[in-house]
């Protein structure tokens, strides 16, 4: 008998918040997701589910989570690059492993918005190791695979990688499942076994096309995490 290897891999699979919700609508999210877990709507099994709230609502986000007993952990969505200091507005390493275990680093819309380089992604990287961090590496290219190469070896499998296409990000239209994982096999090619994750416009209706991929381990999910019922869902069907 041929056992699938999708079947037997474990599945990440991460809620990226952006720079949604207040606390009160965080609080709300968590409940209303446990609420659809302990009624039978969806069961989590043996998948790492992750949601990254932002800064402001991170503690009360891992609260929730405690309390409701909820099998999901915590990521933040961005490091400083420096350790603490006289850094104003810089959250650093030691200030979200209080509340977190990940956190995502390189974010298309970081490179975009805000002009972050890989040099400034190698010294988030460095940061989110030091204070015993997971990072969720985002790459859009396999250049940036390349370029961080080196950098991602380094650390073995203590990193998770994410292959996000631009033309994916918030448009609506997801890359082919085909397509995917070919990025996503010539990435471990490039980094052994690190876990790939597939990210842009996903669904429920579209994400198990990717997580039965042999080589895709997992999705970033980013607006349609945004409602608990259809993140429920993508739970469900990944």
């Amino acid at each position: 008998m041929t056992i699938q290897l999708y079947h037997m891999k474990k599945l990440f699979i991460i809620a990226n918040w952006k720079s949604n919700k207040t606390v009160k609508e965080t609080e709300k999210w968590l409940h209303d997701f446990d609420d659809g877990v302990k009624g039978g709507k969806t069961r989590v099994g043996g998948k790492k589910v992750i949601v990254a709230s932002s800064f402001v609502s991170l503690e009360h986000a891992r609260y929730c989570m405690r309390n409701l007993k909820l099998s999901v952990e915590s990521a933040a969505q961005d490091i400083s690059p420096f350790d603490k200091g006289a850094y104003t507005g810089e959250v650093n390493g030691a200030q979200i492993k209080e509340f977190a275990n990940y956190v995502i680093v390189g974010h298309s819309e970081r490179r975009k918005n805000f002009g972050e380089d890989d040099d400034m992604v190698a010294k988030k990287i460095e940061m989110a190791m030091k204070h015993s961090l997971i990072p969720i590496l985002c790459i859009s290219n396999l250049d940036q695979v390349q370029s961080s190469r080196f950098k991602i070896q380094s650390y073995d499998n203590r990193i998770i990688l994410a292959y996000e296409p631009l033309f994916a990000i918030g448009s609506g239209q997801a890359d082919t499942p085909q397509n995917a994982e070919s990025v996503a096999a010539k990435i471990k090619e490039i980094v052994n076994d690190t876990p790939v994750l597939y990210g842009g416009s996903v669904t429920s209706l579209n994400v198990n096309s990717f997580t039965k991929m042999p080589s895709i381990d997992g999705v970033l999910v980013g607006g349609a995490s945004l409602n608990p019922l259809e993140f429920l869902e993508i739970v469900k069907n990944a």
